[in-house]
């Protein structure tokens, strides 16, 4: 199974440890992972703002650069979700790559299902459900739908020796970042990230982790700003812990 490794540019830029912990991770699990050195970002900054030309070019790059892998994997729930949902719009095409397009969570428990991992993390986590993640790649079960609690980050993180998981209350309420909504909106967005943060302390854990990097980088802010006694982490740094 060919695996093309997927770095948002945020990532690359500003977590790159989350990408080496990704690759890692992969590659213990025995799978042939290629990573791109000429990828770049996959368009979504600029089409959220509304410069749709600059994100086609960067779409068809995307398609063209992973074609030839049996999957792509990335880090990062929002990039696969724009990846996936919306460069058949820009194409004008239906995109056989961004369908084969996956977030490493849903990747694994749902493609590779391990019975087992290496990985020990001896600390009390919170979980950080984000908006795409939920709603768009069904990792959780959304509170509004009358159906059975499901999680799959909470499934993943039960292979980690040690580790206590919790969930804020509610569990999948928005972080408040949102993209350019952050930027555009950035009082709302602040405040809504100061009552996540919150939520996420009222669990008594250690650490905030999830999916997005983006939601964590936005509560990491303000982790920052207020000196709060919680840190951040990407479930990915966690799976791969050992390795």
């Amino acid at each position: 199974m060919k695996v093309g490794l997927f770095i948002p540019c945020y990532v690359n830029a500003l977590y790159p440890k989350v990408g080496v912990a990704t690759y890692k991770l992969l590659k213990h699990l025995g799978l042939d992972v290629v990573f791109p050195t000429d990828q770049t970002c996959c368009g979504q900054p600029m089409a959220n703002a509304g410069f749709e030309d600059e994100a086609t070019g960067l779409a068809k790059r995307f398609e063209t650069l992973f074609e030839n892998c049996d999957y792509v994997v990335a880090p990062s729930a929002s990039c696969v979700v724009f990846v996936r949902d919306h460069h058949g719009d820009l194409l004008h095409h239906e995109c056989e790559t961004a369908k084969k397009t996956y977030d490493v969570c849903e990747f694994l428990h749902d493609v590779i299902k391990p019975a087992s991992l290496p990985a020990r993390f001896p600390h009390k986590v919170s979980l950080q459900n984000s908006c795409h993640g939920v709603r768009l790649l069904h990792l959780s079960s959304p509170s509004e739908l009358n159906i059975p609690y499901y999680n799959k980050l909470r499934n993943l993180l039960a292979l980690v020796r040690d580790i206590e998981v919790v969930e804020p209350t509610p569990a999948d309420e928005c972080c408040g970042f949102g993209g350019m909504f952050g930027v555009e909106e950035h009082a709302v967005s602040g405040r809504m990230g100061r009552d996540k943060l919150r939520h996420h302390i009222e669990t008594g854990a250690t650490y905030i982790t999830g999916a997005d990097s983006s939601c964590l980088m936005h509560l990491d802010g303000i982790i920052a700003r207020e000196k709060s006694p919680i840190k951040t982490i990407h479930i990915v740094e966690i799976l791969a812990s050992g390795l």
